[in-house]
Parts: C-alpha cells; structure tokens; sequence
C-alpha cells in the first residue's frame, strides 16, 4: 500500500504533514492524524472543505454537485478534501487558521553539528536532527536563543529530509543570536518550532526568477537543491544583490549548482558604489528583459522590505505582471515571527 506526504498548509504560516494512505480521501486522513480541517456534510454538497491544491496529483472523483466545485474552480486547483484521494504527494493551502483546525506549530530540538563564519557577513549554523524534519523548500523555523525567552526565525538553506540542516545567518554586531554563536559549541542542544511560512516552491510550469537579498539566499539554496533532485528543465535565474562584496557569501554553492542544472544561470550585484565588482546598483537595474518571458515567469523574492517594494515598483513601471509573484520580506535584527 503505497503512503502520500501531504503538506497542510494553514493562512496563519503553520504547515502540518501527514500520510495518507492509498484510496484514502484527505479529510479522513487529517482526522486520522487529529486535524479537524473546515467540513459539514463530507458528502460533496456543501462545499465546506475547499481548498487549494497547490502541487501534486490527485482524483477527485464525481461524487460531488457543481455548487460544491465547479468545473472553473477545479481546473484552477480548488478541491474539496472530504473527496480528493491524492496520487501522489501533495501541498493543499488551507484558508483557515491552524488553532481553528485544533492544531498548532511543531516542536523538535537539534545538535549544532558545525559554526562556519564567512567574514564579518554571514553564519552558517549547521545542525543534526534524530529525525530528518519535513518542510517544503523556502519555510523557515524559529530557533530559541538558548540562556534567553526569545526565538529568532531562519530560513532553512538545507533540502527537506536530511538529518543534518543548515542555516545562513546575517551576523548582527550585538544581536541576540549572532553574540550566542561566538561563544557556542558543538553538541549543544537546541529548540526549535516549525515549519513555518508561505514562502515556498510551488509547482514549477514555466521558467523561474529568484531574487535574493543578502541572507535572503537561504531558501533559494533549498529550492535549488529539490529542483536539481527532481533534474528540473525549466530555465531559472537567480540574482543575489548585497551592500558589500564581503556580503556574497555562498557564491561557490551557487556555481555549483550550474553544473547540476542546465538551465539555471545567475548573477551577482553589489550596491556599495566603491565596488569594483562587475554588477553595481540595485537588482531591479540587472533583471535581463528575457527572462521575465513576456510574464509568462514564476518570480521568488526574499529580501529586506525596501528591495520587495522596489522590486513591486519595477514590474509597475515595466508594464510586466508575473504569473505568479511570491515574496518574504524579513528584517535581520527582528524577532521570531509567531503564527497568530
């Protein structure tokens, strides 16, 4: 009997996964795991518990009446759960609250494995886990700051289901987590919840453009490593844009990764105006016309929320609208985010 991973993902950021077995319908499956997902009459009447199937296949069956799901809206990816029996693993978008579906965040502890410094720019945290944690490419966690009662939220630069897990971590002179890494050492325990986060690979149909921040390059490290896993033939450019040349860090993973996909190219920009570096500016002064596609192109963006507006503002100007647009705007020195 074969077993279907599929990724709940709540409006509040918190992601659940559970298995679903062979032949069995979704609803039934989270019940089974203790999520209460939205329903009423599970009959395919009412309509109670449509969602949004973001990636993966699935049969739907005809048991259900066009006022529950029309025909419109499951071509465009809604479904209802208390029908849909996946085929194959899945990410369903849920349009309620986890605290409503009586679930909430996950917890598990790590051991910090290795404490890589890159200059005075970056940490790479690296961790071991009992058990290799299930997210989806781009979510994040928060770390507890141990010897405090705070957290602080990273982006997982590692692929989903390997036991150790990375991080790359913006080094903040006097900042919380920053100051705790100078002095931290390997096998100590930490505490994290998650996954966390609506920023994640979706589906890949058509060509892609990952904009990078800084340490915003964390979860494009993630998707670069599942797309090179799934030996993915769609074009992708990425562009990585800093203050300082001392703040490109990782650049050699990125090459790396022009070696595992074909179609993947990227680009390096340095804003400090002294730079000699090739690329100065902003990165919105170096996105190539090609390879938005005339719009036809899935744009990722993580970064600080002044480089996500002027990124907003370019497209504007262009005239160029994205087929999709995902963005996770993130400020280095902020608190863990909290699902509410």
């Amino acid at each position: 009997m074969t077993d279907y991973k599929i990724a709940l993902n709540f409006e509040d950021g918190v992601t659940r996964f559970i298995e679903c077995k062979d032949s069995e319908k979704v609803l039934d499956a989270a019940y089974r795991n203790k999520i209460n997902l939205p329903m009423d009459c599970s009959d395919g009447v009412c309509g109670t518990c449509k969602c949004r199937a973001e990636s993966g296949t699935y049969d739907l069956g005809d048991d259900f009446i066009d006022d529950a799901l029309t025909a419109d809206e499951a071509e465009h990816g809604l479904v209802l759960t208390c029908q849909m029996k996946p085929t194959s693993d899945c990410v369903i978008a849920v349009p309620t609250t986890s605290a409503s579906c009586k679930t909430g965040q996950q917890t598990f502890s790590a051991t910090v494995a290795g404490i890589t410094p890159h200059h005075d720019a970056a940490i790479v945290l690296e961790l071991d886990v009992d058990t290799a944690p299930a997210f989806l490419p781009g979510q994040y966690v928060n770390i507890a700051v141990p010897g405090s009662s705070q957290s602080r939220s990273y982006s997982f630069s590692s692929l989903p289901g390997e036991q150790r897990i990375s991080f790359l971590i913006k080094k903040i002179p006097g900042g919380l987590m920053s100051t705790w890494l100078e002095r931290a050492q390997a096998g100590t325990r930490l505490d994290m919840t998650g996954p966390l986060g609506s920023f994640y690979l979706r589906d890949v149909q058509r060509p892609l453009l990952f904009l990078a921040g800084g340490t915003g390059l964390a979860p494009f490290l993630s998707m670069l490593g599942v797309l090179a896993k799934e030996n993915s033939n769609q074009a992708i450019h990425l562009i990585y844009g800093v203050t300082r040349e001392l703040d490109l860090v990782l650049v050699d993973a990125l090459e790396a990764y022009t070696k595992r996909l074909a179609n993947f190219t990227y680009a390096t920009v340095v804003a400090e105006e002294p730079s000699s570096h090739p690329r100065k500016g902003w990165v919105t002064q170096h996105i190539p016309p090609e390879v938005l596609n005339g719009g036809d192109v899935d744009v990722y963006l993580c970064g600080p929320p002044p480089m996500v507006d002027a990124v907003r503002s370019y497209f504007d100007e262009k005239g160029v609208k994205p087929n999709s647009f995902y963005y996770e705007k993130f400020t280095p020195n902020a608190a863990a985010k909290v699902a509410a």
